[in-house]
């Protein structure tokens, strides 16, 4: 779920306030600006070319740039991507795969493993790129299924940064990163957007699920005004659109403003797989890559042979005290406004709180953890409103 926002500053904010009013020699540091980004002289925009760096590591060969047009046409090429540097001075290496079409076409990106405990998304990259022939494609399609490798490490949502003590970082608020930034997180979103993810799409879609202890249903977050995303996300068989931007420095919305047409699938609960739910998405995205040409033959169910539902919004609903949570209602229920659609109790099992929707729409997020404090999300309805807010939050 979301981060809330912080209520004034805590110690380390306090630390950073203080070092950035600090005296004349730390204006002169500044004046240095940032420490370069790894074996660069400068901050990096597009890769002019593939860069090998020598390493070969399990048989793949590692680089700190790609540009698949220099790959071989016609066959999947396994590579390592050279991300950011660990406090050891070893490096946080990112899986690649390319299939690489015998034919010119679009280049499709698909990302997934931005949070580290969203299993049902590297899977459904996995099995898409385990469909491709690439003798038989056109154009490329670039897979990075471990972009949050230490979060990965240890299967929980956000990279542990070790700047300030450890830190966890939601690494999808960091994009597009900064290949000179104050955080190793910052930065590795910068060596891989600008060195791995832009210079190879010509579309992109970046797959989640929900996170520890909230599942979700299946739905795509996109902007359904734009057309070339709205005509991706038709393609998929899928009941839920959430039609709203979202926070700016999510990694699909990275990819937009690059002009690189892009959106989100949420892809059910953290932590497992959910074969069934990951089934639709697969089908979708052979949807996308046929009507981009990359692939030939006629395309799967699409949005037209499901009901969808399309919310601009979502309305969280918060716990207000402690204990444990029933659901009445399920994952794509429809509810009313004041509608019961959860209740808690207490170590003797009395009732402390019931919970009603504010709103009338499809409930696309519930916690999934049968305990809860005051403060946590229990349940997010998606629903329709005449001017959504911005920067809304939903359970991705």
């Amino acid at each position: 779920m979301p981060d809330k926002p912080k209520q004034g500053l805590d110690r380390r904010d306090f630390m950073i306030a203080s070092i950035a009013t600090m005296g004349a020699s730390t204006v002169l540091a500044a004046n240095a600006g940032p420490a370069k980004a790894q074996g660069t002289a400068a901050s990096s925009g597009a890769t002019s070319g593939t860069v090998y760096t020598g390493d070969v590591v399990d048989g793949k060969k590692v680089v700190s740039a790609l540009d698949v047009n220099d790959l071989e046409p016609g066959k999947k090429h396994f590579l390592y991507f050279q991300g950011v540097e660990m406090p050891t001075g070893q490096h946080w290496l990112v899986s690649v795969t390319v299939a690489k079409g015998a034919n010119p076409g679009k280049r499709g990106v698909l990302t997934s493993g931005v949070h580290g405990d969203e299993m049902s998304s590297i899977h459904t990259v996995h099995t898409v790129m385990n469909q491709l022939d690439p003798a038989q494609m056109s154009g490329s399609v670039t897979a990075v299924t471990d972009i949050s490798r230490p979060a990965l490490e240890s299967m929980q949502r956000r990279w542990p940064n070790s700047g300030r003590g450890i830190d966890l970082i939601d690494m999808n608020r960091e994009w597009p990163g900064n290949e000179n930034g104050f955080t190793a997180p910052s930065r590795h979103a910068g060596l891989v957007f600008n060195r791995l993810l832009k210079p190879n799409a010509d579309f992109a879609i970046d797959f989640h699920t929900g996170t520890t202890g909230f599942e979700v249903t299946a739905f795509n977050i996109a902007e359904m005004d734009i057309p070339e995303i709205k005509a991706m996300v038709d393609l998929y068989p899928v009941g839920q659109i959430f039609d709203n931007p979202t926070y700016p420095s999510v990694l699909h919305n990275a990819f937009n403003a690059a002009g690189i047409p892009s959106f989100c699938p949420e892809i059910g609960a953290a932590r497992h797989l959910d074969l069934e739910m990951i089934s639709l998405f697969v089908e979708g995205t052979m949807n996308v890559l046929k009507h981009h040409g990359i692939l030939a033959g006629p395309v799967g169910r699409t949005g037209k042979d499901v009901t969808v539902f399309v919310g601009n919004s979502s309305f969280p609903i918060l716990a207000t005290a402690g204990g444990i949570v029933e659901h009445l209602v399920k994952l794509n229920d429809k509810v009313e406004p004041g509608q019961k659609v959860a209740v808690q109790r207490n170590s003797f099992g009395e009732v402390v709180a019931e919970y009603t929707s504010g709103v009338a729409g499809e409930i696309t997020g519930q916690r999934s953890d049968v305990l809860s404090e005051p403060g946590n999300p229990l349940v997010f309805i998606l629903f329709h409103q005449a001017a959504p807010e911005a920067n809304e939050t939903y359970p991705e």
